[in-house]
């Protein structure tokens, strides 16, 4: 079950980054382009019939102009601003529907799910991890990440939210963009990745062969000649990178049996964070990580840091 370093190895496992010389550079200038487009968030009131929140199908503009979709919820009758948590996606997943996702609006927050651009529901049969690989300008994480600030720039548009208090969370993919977004938008109030995937790209992707990581292998299995070229590119995009670089305090969570995201790759983004942090541990669980126990740590980890 344990196929990854011991518990007491993984607590000491910091790998070097493989971080290339222009990594703040590119991001800089990826963002201000960006930027020379108003976000032009849009909040339409949704009809969820739904008692005690209120929903809006939301849009705004990410990256390239491109009109990216969410819901934006908010507990009914209790008095704003409220703290507000951005909730990016598992790989393959979608925005789905709106009594989804009660759990945060239930707990007094208001919650914004960003839908991840063109994986529609296909799961891990999507292609997203490899497509553009060959060079970090036209790689798909770096419209991705690019609207995950967007999102974060819209939300706190909204009048309901408190813009100081805008928390990034997210499990699996959405656990790895919340690192980027934590490394990229230095004044969120905190950070909950959950299994982040995208983290310690070489590792991950020689240590076992499971989707969607193994996508990444099977098509350098290949084109043999692209391997140096393809791990230059990732480069940009792991999240030990943007950890190094994020000062929010975060609870991250790993599980010792996660054949998804491996555990030694969540430590290695865990043990270069460079803000305050903890982390949760799931001995016994895989991919689905503590569920339920997640969230209740979540929230006394909120409560903590003073985001009610």
């Amino acid at each position: 079950m344990w196929f990854d370093y011991s518990l007491d190895k993984l607590r000491e496992y910091r790998p070097e980054r493989e971080e290339p010389a222009d990594f703040d550079r590119f991001w800089t200038a990826t963002l201000v382009e960006a930027r020379t487009a108003p976000v032009a968030a849009e909040f339409a009131p949704y009809d969820s019939r739904l008692a005690t929140v209120e929903v809006f199908d939301a849009s705004f503009a990410g990256y390239g102009g491109r009109r990216v979709r969410g819901w934006l919820i908010v507990p009914r009758g209790i008095g704003g601003p409220l703290p507000c948590v951005v909730t990016y996606v598992g790989y393959g997943g979608t925005r789905g529907r709106p009594h989804e996702w009660l759990f945060w609006s239930a707990a007094g927050y208001a919650n914004f799910v960003m839908e991840t651009w063109d994986q529609g529901g296909r799961g891990y049969d999507a292609d997203c991890v490899t497509r553009g690989i060959e060079a970090p300008e036209g790689y798909y994480y770096r419209g991705v990440y690019t609207d995950a600030v967007r999102a974060v720039e819209a939300v706190r548009s909204h009048p309901m939210v408190d813009a100081s208090r805008v928390i990034v969370a997210g499990g699996s993919q959405g656990g790895g963009i919340t690192l980027a977004v934590a490394g990229l938008v230095p004044d969120v109030a905190a950070a909950l990745p959950n299994l982040p995937f995208l983290c310690d790209f070489r590792r991950a992707t020689t240590l076992l062969d499971e989707a969607p990581y193994n996508q990444i292998g099977r098509m350098l299995k290949h084109r043999r000649d692209l391997v140096d070229t393809v791990y230059s590119t990732l480069s940009y995009f792991d999240g030990m990178n943007f950890a190094a670089r994020a000062m929010s305090p975060a609870l991250f969570s790993a599980a010792l049996a996660d054949r998804v995201t491996p555990p030694s790759t969540v430590f290695a983004a865990y043990n270069h964070y460079a803000g305050p942090k903890d982390m949760k541990v799931w001995q016994f669980n895989g991919h689905e990580g503590g569920g339920a126990f997640q969230q209740e740590a979540e929230l006394e980890f909120l409560e903590k840091s003073g985001l009610r």
